[in-house]
């Protein structure tokens, strides 16, 4: 089965789908349990369920050039590169080389490497120093939440017409709803929630996988 985080889902029909999902291969769950190892931190990792979808979109809809803000350990880069394919290319922006030293590792057993260019550097520069021209097919932000707004307007620009951009945790484990939560994680969530609901320039829908998935299409 595929590994699975219910943050917002009730546990059991989120371990029922989980049961007929496609599960993590030898790869994936070596790069689990060493995720796991790190401790507290590595509930960070997206759910296996998560990265069967990623690159089921990546497939599904012929992407070639991607890019995802946000790699910790690499779960979600290497189900990326995976469906993108042997002539597609992700580019990762991250900060810590010592999150992503274990993400190579896993992108090397998994024969993925040649296809991704990891960038270590705050993502805003990344994105920053990109050749004007430079577009992408598909992109994920799994990020710190206080920048996602900027993440989307640095990002969106660069998507084509009909290209996907995926943002974790949308929903923060129902904290959305809590007014009494006024910390500036759980209001840059809510804040990038609603404008994104209201932007002309693309369509949305947020699932309830895990803690929460917003699937955004450039118009």
């Amino acid at each position: 089965m595929a590994t699975v985080k219910p943050d917002v889902v009730d546990v059991a029909i989120a371990t029922y789908a989980a049961d007929h999902s496609t599960a993590p291969d030898d790869v994936q769950r070596a790069l689990i349990a060493e995720t796991e190892a790190l401790g507290g931190v590595s509930r960070m990792q997206i759910g296996g369920d998560q990265g069967v979808l990623l690159e089921m979109l990546a497939r599904a809809t012929g992407a070639r050039r991607a890019i995802e803000i946000g790699t910790f350990t690499g779960y979600s880069a290497l189900a990326i590169a995976r469906g993108l394919g042997p002539e597609g290319r992700l580019l990762c922006c991250d900060v810590s080389e010592t999150w992503t030293a274990i993400a190579q590792r896993s992108w090397e057993a998994a024969g993925v490497r040649d296809r991704i260019d990891l960038r270590i550097a705050p993502a805003l520069d990344t994105l920053a120093a990109l050749g004007a021209d430079e577009t992408f097919d598909l992109a994920f932000v799994d990020a710190d939440k206080p920048n996602y707004l900027h993440y989307y307007e640095g990002v969106l620009p660069r998507l084509r017409p009909g290209g996907l951009l995926l943002v974790d945790n949308t929903l923060w484990s129902g904290r959305v709803l809590d007014a009494a939560d006024t910390t500036a994680d759980t209001a840059a969530i809510r804040a990038f929630n609603d404008h994104v609901a209201v932007d002309p320039r693309v369509r949305v829908v947020v699932l309830t996988i895990s803690d929460g998935l917003s699937v955004i299409e450039k118009r």
